[in-house]
């Protein structure tokens, strides 16, 4: 790789966006860990199936160069309504997560966001940290144990009883804001019984905005039914005021649209083996964007990885 190839490389390798967010506006995001290196293995998730599930915090990510990174782009005059500690791992696996935060909020006042799938709540250390950021936008999706199981496939040291406990003491600790948004899959957790169970939940957690989503796209596992829009506008109102439906509800077009842009990216490694950066830059998207779309295409079978000198690249597998 030449050198400019590389400067190119760097600039892009922690921040991406910023990104339009139904939830948080224009969010310029932070990713720390690694790609699907999580507690969870989601059978919802956009990203694909977990490769490493842990529970286990690590200094994942320079966090002296992802703030290095961060005043670079300030200095361009960063315009954005959060920056949103999230990406392509769980976040609070970071164990340096507190020092990224106090780091930030020296160098901007632009409010910080964590997206986390809450699991790791329990522990003082994580909450300590989570305390730091201005809004913290958590996970429930089930009301059991079987549900939890089913849905969010935990690491085996992860209970549905020890996430809702930890996202009580967080509230009881934490002076900013909680969006909590619970994911619901048609068929598995959108009875009555499992509603009121969350609702249960979400009465004692007492989070300042619920949120509601479904799958709209990709998921790691094939054939999850989302959740009409009527419904779930339903069920939002079963689970009170504090409630919104932020599932992107997207016309065809735009489907469309994201499918000529996974055919784009097909048509990149089918000519050449290219970098998450080239992707980027060949195509003028964000790396959030390219992953999602990398995804799909492994999930398929098309695409696979192969690492040369400390760079993974993407290849088209026929």
């Amino acid at each position: 790789m030449d050198k400019k190839a590389r400067q190119r490389r760097d600039k892009t390798k922690y921040l991406y966006g910023p990104v339009p967010s139904r939830r948080l506006g224009r969010s310029l995001g932070i990713d720390i860990v690694p790609l699907k290196v999580c507690t969870l293995d989601c059978v919802y998730c956009q990203l694909g199936r977990t490769s490493e599930k842990t529970i286990e915090r690590k200094n994942y990510a320079d966090i002296e160069a992802v703030l290095a990174e961060l005043k670079k782009r300030l200095a361009k005059g960063l315009k954005a309504d959060f920056i949103t500690i999230s990406g392509s791992g769980e976040p609070t696996l970071h164990c340096r997560l507190g020092e990224l935060i106090d780091g930030i909020k020296k160098i901007t006042n632009i409010p910080v966001a964590v997206i986390t799938n809450g699991t790791l709540l329990d522990r003082p250390d994580v909450r300590a940290d989570c305390a730091k950021a201005d809004v913290v936008l958590p996970s429930l999706d089930a009301g059991d144990r079987r549900t939890f199981q089913r849905i969010n496939r935990p690491h085996k040291d992860i209970s549905i009883e020890k996430l809702i406990s930890g996202l009580c003491a967080f509230r009881n600790e934490f002076a900013g804001q909680i969006w909590l948004e619970v994911f619901f899959v048609e068929g598995v957790n959108t009875d009555a019984e499992q509603i009121a169970k969350i609702n249960d939940a979400i009465k004692r957690i007492c989070p300042d905005k619920v949120q509601l989503n479904t799958a709209v796209r990709p998921t790691a596992q094939p054939n999850i039914k989302r959740v009409n829009e009527e419904k779930l506008r339903s069920i939002a109102n079963q689970l009170g005021q504090k409630c919104e439906v932020v599932a992107d509800f997207l016309p065809r077009h735009h489907l469309e649209q994201v499918e000529n842009k996974i055919e784009d990216v097909l048509s990149m490694l089918k000519r050449r083996p290219c970098s998450l950066s080239d992707i980027c830059s060949g195509l003028g998207i964000s790396r959030h964007e390219a992953l999602k779309y990398i995804s799909r295409l492994q999930q398929q079978g098309v695409v696979h990885s192969e690492e040369k000198d400390g760079i993974i690249f993407f290849k088209a597998s026929f």
